[in-house]
């Protein structure tokens, strides 16, 4: 039997006053998902413990089956992972964003502009990122360059006592309440500080503000964590698993969890990813492994810019350039099968960041159609009065019944 998670991260939202108090998933002309949750069965689903933050990382985990109060240890380890860095026991990994502050005089009196510098490219980023390495790396602090805006800090001997806030929590608002406290923190405030000093007029930014784009003028650190180490997919689920995802994070938990991870050419974690190749490798990855969990991104970006028009047009490019195919490839086999299509958690578009309210489920099975009736979406899911309180459990449901 084969299972597929169709995860659009972020989709979820809150009733948006300009279109009648209707959220995107609502709005989003949707024909494939609604037919598979009518004949399916929709629900919601708590990916976000009470104890901890509504981050991807926690809820991704919990969605792939782990429970992330015992399983969770930073969101920056799990991307250190997917970047090839070998953490020893006593690294703590920490997320460095690229990011775009206002140019007060003062530090702490700037603004968060942009958190992904205008989603800055990844060769302009490597050679930012390897500008603030030559200057600020030590024997226990080093900096790796990711994808994009998204890169890496390893420092030795830290620990993760420091209160660190995401950039995307605070767009829009003055940094100084923000700033890294307790712990370490006061390392890394100067680590920002002084990366202003070596970006700010740095060609490569230049180049961009001559452009009208978002110069990376900052470093911000954020999501500290040692070392993760998670059961080994296979032998906890008894179903061979591989991951889809252009986002560092995703496939850092499935190589963590022993599964294969396939990248797909042009996926970029925006709404201008290569939806159809994202496709065509999930269904090329379903003729080899049991489980594929299909991850895409583009929603959670809309949300987090506050793109209403972007994020209901990404839910539509996913029902019909990722839905439609994988599930016309599943139906055509003739074989039993499974579909879950959810997010991780909601990103509200008012709010501009994640939130940790229970998401909307769809769990289409070709073998127990359910009849349930119901376009999916966050009322009906409310409405159809299914709940599962602890995500995790979620994954035992659609693999065992």
């Amino acid at each position: 039997m084969k299972t597929i998670v169709i995860l659009g991260d972020g989709m979820a939202d809150l009733p948006l006053k300009n279109f009648g108090g209707r959220t995107p998933l609502e709005i989003a002309k949707k024909p494939n998902m609604d037919r598979l949750c009518k004949d399916g069965e929709t629900g919601l689903v708590k990916t976000v413990p009470d104890t901890l933050k509504p981050g991807s990382d926690v809820a991704n985990l919990a969605v792939m089956g782990y429970n992330p109060e015992k399983y969770y240890t930073g969101r920056s380890p799990l991307e250190a992972v997917s970047m090839g860095i070998k953490m020893k026991a006593d690294d703590i990994a920490l997320r460095c964003n690229l990011v775009t502050l206002s140019d007060e005089e003062n530090y702490r009196d700037k603004t968060m502009l942009d958190y992904s510098a205008g989603e800055i490219s990844t060769e302009e980023a490597a050679i930012l990122i390897d500008a603030v390495n030559k200057e600020l790396s030590e024997k226990d602090l080093n900096f790796y360059p990711g994808i994009s805006y998204r890169h890496c800090l390893i420092a030795k001997g830290h620990d993760t006592k420091a209160e660190l806030t995401p950039p995307h929590d605070i767009s829009d608002k003055q940094i100084k309440d923000y700033l890294p406290k307790g712990g370490f923190g006061e390392i890394y405030e100067k680590l920002m500080r002084k990366s202003y000093e070596i970006l700010k007029d740095h060609p490569v930014n230049l180049k961009r503000k001559q452009k009208g784009l978002n110069p990376a003028n900052s470093i911000w650190l954020w999501g500290a964590g040692s070392k993760p180490e998670l059961d080994d997919f296979k032998k906890k689920n008894g179903v061979s698993g591989a991951v889809i995802s252009a986002v560092d994070l995703v496939k850092g938990i499935g190589i963590c969890a022993g599964m294969k991870i396939f990248n797909v050419d042009g996926a970029t974690g925006n709404i201008n990813t290569n939806f159809s190749g994202k496709a065509k490798t999930a269904i090329d990855a379903l003729s080899e492994y049991d489980f594929v969990y299909l991850h895409i991104e583009a929603p959670d970006e809309c949300g987090h810019h506050g793109d209403t028009e972007g994020k209901i047009k990404s839910i539509e490019l996913i029902d019909e350039k990722v839905v439609a195919p994988v599930a016309d490839y599943l139906e055509r086999r003739g074989n039993k099968f499974n579909i879950l299509i959810m997010p991780d958690h909601p990103t509200p578009i008012g709010l501009k960041t994640h939130t940790k309210e229970p998401v909307p489920y769809l769990l289409y099975r070709n073998y127990r159609p359910m009849e349930c009736g119901l376009a999916y979406n966050e009322k009906n899911a409310l409405k159809s009065g299914n709940f599962i309180e602890y995500g995790y459990t979620l994954i035992d449901k659609v693999l065992n019944g």
